[in-house]
Order: C-alpha cells, then structure tokens, then sequence
C-alpha cells in the first residue's frame, strides 16, 4: 500500500511540476508584447510624419487658392477705383498677396522633398517591423509548442495516476489529498531520517520513530506529514 501511495505522490509532484510549467511558460510572452507595442508605436511615429506633412502640403495648397481667389477680386476692384491712393494701396495688396503666395509654394516643394523622404523611410522601417515581429511569432510559436508538450505530459501523467490512485484505500487517500491541500506544494509523504521528519526538519519523539519503523503509519506532529521508512518500501517492479 506504501509502495503505491508513494508513486501516487511521484506523479502528483511530476503533475504538479507540469502546472508550474504551464503556468511559467506563457510569461515567457510578455516581453514579446512589449516588443510588439514598441514595434507599433514606432511604425505609428512614422506614418504621424507622412500624414502630417500630406495635411500640411494640402493646407497650403488651400490657403493658396484663396489668396489666389482674393487677387483675383482685388484685381476685379481695380476697374471701379477712380483714386490713384486707392489704386496703388490696392496693387500694393495684391503684390503683398502673390509674395505670401509664392513663400507658401516655396514651403510646397521643400514638402515634397521631406514627403519623399519620410516615405523612403517609411518604407524601410515597415520592412524591418515586418522582419521583426515575423521573428517574433517564431519564438512565440516555439512557447506555444513548449506550452502544448508540457499540457500533453501533464495529461499523460494523470492518466497513469488513475489505476494507481484505485489501489490506495479511500481512508489513506483522503488523509493524503487532505494534507496536500494544506500543503498547496511539494510532498505530503516523506522519509523519517534517523529522528527527524524530512519534510519540515523537525525531530520526533522517539515513540513516534519506532512506530514508523514497525511500519505503522503516522503524521509529524510539526508540519502533519505522514512519515514512512524507507526500509518498510518494497521496490516497485514498475
């Protein structure tokens, strides 16, 4: 009964170690989402740049039909102006008008220039993200597959628990699940060492020490594990 309850626990703690693992292993993602953010706000930076220069370029281009629209009525105002002042306040207008023209046509073709040049960048970076984030769905690719042979372990495991759990008595079985739920890790039987409980260190009384070794079965009184010896294990063949 020993033998059994003792690989019973084997598998528990191979099947607690699996959990751990698939608990561990999608953390492993986290840098690669920051990565990914980082990724998208740089590629955004970049595409912020073209459109604002596009904005700024049909802004202008706007702003010069109507000046251009404006002289167009100065010119029209010129027929009915009988005063020579008038006259030449309003060409003084006009001329004023088709220089802040010529200044935003100016600031136009420079646009275009750094238009050209932020695409080409664009571009660049658009291929380098793409090459980056490919690199980054192969190794979270690489986790999921760890993430999937640590699942299919883990079910391979409780499927070689089952016969094994049917050999145990329901009374040890229950003591054994109620001191692993306490215990929320690590074993729930454990070797007695000379006098001292391998589980928590702790000695016990030398009452309890003679009983174990005569193979009866009984907790620590520090830390409630069940204490076995060695020397009452039979080899599993298994």
């Amino acid at each position: 009964m020993l033998t059994h309850l003792l690989r019973l626990q084997e598998l528990d703690l191979k099947i607690e170690a699996c959990r751990l693992r698939e608990q561990q292993i999608p953390k492993q993602k986290e840098k690669f989402d920051i990565q990914r953010k980082r990724l998208a706000a740089e590629l955004e930076s970049r595409e912020k740049v073209v459109r604002d220069l596009a904005v700024e370029q049909r802004t202008l281009q706007t702003e010069i039909e109507q000046k251009q629209a404006q002289i167009d009525k100065y010119q029209q105002q010129l027929y009915a102006i009988k005063k020579n002042e008038e006259y030449q306040a309003l060409l003084h207008e006009i001329d004023l008008t088709k220089k802040q023209i010529g200044l935003k046509e100016e600031r136009i073709i420079a646009l275009m220039m750094e238009m050209d040049d932020a695409k080409a960048r664009l571009e660049e970076d658009q291929e380098r993200i793409q090459t980056e984030l490919g690199e980054i769905d192969r190794q979270c690719g690489v986790i999921d597959a760890e993430l999937a042979e640590a699942q299919a372990d883990r079910q391979k495991l409780e499927e070689e628990r089952k016969p094994v759990e049917a050999l145990i008595e329901p009374a040890l079985m229950t003591q054994y699940k109620r001191i692993r739920a306490s215990k929320k890790t690590g074993p729930a039987v454990v070797p007695l060492r000379d006098e001292v409980c391998s589980g928590c260190h702790m000695r016990v009384t030398p009452q309890i020490v003679n009983e174990v070794l005569a193979g009866k079965k009984h907790t620590c009184h520090h830390c409630g594990r069940l204490l076995y010896s060695k020397a009452n294990v039979v080899p599993n063949s298994a």
